[in-house]
C-alpha cells in the first residue's frame, strides 16, 4: 500500500484551510446572532441597528446581514418610522417550548392563584438559568392591593439576593456555592444584600432547617420575598415559587406563616409532578 506524499513544511493539506474557515464561519454567524437575540430582548422593547452593532462589538454591516437573516426566519423583526428592531413571534414560539416540558405551566398555575389568594400577596414561579446562573420568573399571579410587587416575566433574579435564588443556592453543597459566589461575585444590591460569603452560607444553612428562604429587603429596599424549591424526580430542584410584597405587610410575625404556605405548596406541586423532596 503506498503512504500517502507528505506534506509540505509551512502548508496545509488541500481543502484544510477552506473547510476549517467555513466551519469556524459558521459557528461564529451562529453565535454573533445569537448575542443579537439577546441584546434585543435586554432592551425590553426595541433597538437601533446602530446601538445593537455597537454593544456587540460587530460593524454595522454585519449586524445588518445577520438582523435580516433572522428576520427571514421570525426570530426578529423592524417596527416604526426608524426600523428598530425587536423580538419576532418565532422567537417566542421556540421559547415557549420550554414552558410545556410537562405541561409546567398549567400544572402549577391554578397553585400560584391558591397561594396568592391565602396570602393575599404577588406569587411568582422562577426556574434556574444554568446559563449564567440566575432565577428566571416564568410565571406570576399578582394580588389585588394597590401597593404590591411586580417583577416582569422573564425577569432575572441575583442568586445571592433574591428568594428564589436563594431557595435554589440552599440546594448546593458548599462546594458548589463557594464555585458560583467565585464566578459571579456578591454585589449589593441594598444595604442588606449579603455580601459577605460567610454570612451568606449562614443563611443558607438556616434554610436547609426551616424549608424556605427569605429576602429580607436584599435585593430592593421595602421588599420581602419568601420561597421554597420544587424537585423532580430525581431530588433536583427544577423552580421555585416565591410570595413577595412590602414589608409593610409581610412583617416580621408574618414570615413564619407564609413560610408555611410556600412550604405546603411547594411539596403539593413536586408530588403532582412526580418528584421527591
Amino acid at each position: 500500500m503506498t503512504p500517502p506524499e507528505p506534506t509540505k513544511r509551512g502548508k496545509k493539506p488541500r481543502g484544510a484551510v477552506s473547510t476549517n474557515v467555513q466551519a469556524t464561519g459558521q459557528v461564529q454567524s451562529l453565535t454573533r446572532g445569537l448575542t443579537l437575540l439577546e441584546l434585543i430582548a435586554h432592551a425590553n422593547g426595541s433597538v437601533a441597528l446602530t446601538d445593537l452593532a455597537q454593544q456587540a462589538g460587530l460593524p454595522n454591516s454585519t449586524t445588518h446581514r445577520l438582523l435580516t437573516t433572522m428576520q427571514q426566519q421570525g426570530f426578529v423583526r423592524q417596527v416604526g418610522d426608524l426600523g428598530f428592531w425587536t423580538i419576532g413571534s418565532h422567537a417566542f414560539i421556540v421559547g415557549s417550548s420550554f414552558l410545556q416540558s410537562r405541561n409546567l405551566l398549567a400544572m402549577v398555575h391554578p397553585m400560584l392563584r391558591k397561594l396568592m389568594e391565602a396570602s393575599g400577596e404577588t406569587v411568582n414561579l422562577a426556574v434556574l438559568d444554568n446559563s449564567d446562573h440566575q432565577a428566571i420568573i416564568i410565571d406570576q399571579v399578582q394580588c389585588t392591593a394597590l401597593m404590591r410587587m411586580s417583577a416582569p416575566i422573564g425577569g432575572k433574579l441575583p442568586m445571592h439576593a433574591s428568594g428564589a435564588g436563594k431557595a435554589f443556592l440552599a440546594n448546593l453543597s458548599d462546594d458548589q456555592v463557594g464555585s458560583l459566589l467565585h464566578r459571579k461575585g456578591l454585589h449589593a444590591y441594598t444595604h442588606a444584600t449579603l455580601v459577605s460569603p460567610v454570612h451568606l452560607k449562614e443563611d443558607l444553612a438556616q434554610i436547609r432547617r426551616r424549608g424556605y428562604s427569605f429576602d429580607d429587603e436584599e435585593h430592593a429596599l421595602g421588599l420581602r420575598c419568601i420561597a421554597a424549591c420544587l424537585f423532580d424526580e430525581h431530588r433536583e430542584p427544577f423552580a421555585a415559587i416565591s410570595i413577595s410584597g412590602p414589608i409593610s405587610r409581610i412583617t416580621d410575625d408574618r414570615v413564619t406563616e407564609l413560610g408555611a404556605l410556600v412550604i405546603s405548596a411547594a411539596k403539593e406541586v413536586t408530588l403532582a409532578y412526580g418528584g421527591t423532596r
